[in-house]
């Protein structure tokens, strides 16, 4: 009699939590540690309510009829595991958890033997109502915890969490340049889209004989030119990885043609020395 209740209450749960969490093909996938980019990392934490360190305590795989979306060569799993710590989140969350996951099977349809017993770090949202069950935020959203990891992921979670963080940065609304007095001076101004709608705004500046300087500001204030942020800082992730590629023509509001070109040079300068955002997980 107590082995059905179980067996119904798990049965229950996992009604639940499959009517709750919405999966996509492949998702969840574990690749190794050093996979991940800074973009990858920023991109994870940037999207969760609640990033938990989680030691897996089980894996009770879910019938492939019942895994709505699953992809080829995948099972899904009802995960438990242990609470190691919460890295981020204001969320109550209790000292056992759970969640849903695909992960890849190997010929005998086993999950991949590494996260057996293993600690893994969980990108997720509560589910409302159901305490101690998470939602994954998407695709690749756990990873294998590591020092090493666990190093790189902090100082995102800092910079996240402080409350004059960079907002996430949706695109460019201006573009502005000015000629100086003196020939050689002048400024160009980029006010930047955000996500809450707070001012953000590049400033480039030139003065006769030196090279063209650069800034960024996340308020009403203006820039400083000091060449902006380095490399792998919330703001660098904020400009480099979301900042269009090219220049849309309609939002250069600069009075001349030789005004206009100069503004779209200071925006490629300023995408240049930005640098690229690799990312290794879609």
């Amino acid at each position: 009699m107590a082995q059905s209740a179980i067996g119904h209450g798990l049965t229950l749960s996992l009604t639940i939590l499959l009517a709750a969490l919405p999966f996509q093909s492949a998702d969840a996938q574990i690749p190794p540690p050093a996979a991940e980019t800074y973009a990858d990392l920023a991109d994870l934490a940037d999207s969760a309510s609640v990033v938990v360190q989680v030691q897996v305590r089980k894996l009770v795989r879910i019938e492939d009829g019942q895994a709505r979306g699953l992809g080829t060569g995948q099972g899904r799993f009802y995960v438990t595991g242990k609470t190691r710590a919460l890295l981020f989140g204001n969320q109550a969350i209790g000292e056992s958890l759970a969640w849903l996951v695909d992960l890849p099977l190997d010929a005998r349809g086993n999950p991949p033997p590494e996260i057996k017993k293993r600690d893994l770090i969980v990108f997720a949202r509560t589910v409302p109502g159901r305490s101690g069950e998470l939602q994954l935020i998407g695709r690749s959203s756990q990873i294998l915890f590591s020092d090493a990891s666990l190093a790189r992921l902090r100082p995102i979670l800092a910079e996240m969490a402080s409350p004059d963080a960079p907002p996430p940065v949706t695109g460019l609304r201006e573009i502005i340049h000015v000629p100086g007095s003196l020939a050689g001076g002048g400024e160009t101004q980029m006010f930047l889209a955000t996500a809450d709608g707070s001012a953000a705004s590049i400033t480039v500046r030139h003065e006769p004989g030196r090279q063209p300087t650069w800034g960024v500001s996340f308020s009403e204030l203006v820039a400083e030119a000091n060449n902006g942020p380095a490399r792998d800082t919330l703001a660098w992730y904020r400009l480099a990885c979301f900042l269009p590629d090219r220049l849309p023509p309609q939002v250069n509001l600069s009075a001349s043609a030789a005004d206009r070109q100069q503004a779209i040079a200071d925006y490629r300068m300023v995408l240049g020395e930005l640098g690229d955002c690799p990312r290794n997980r879609r």
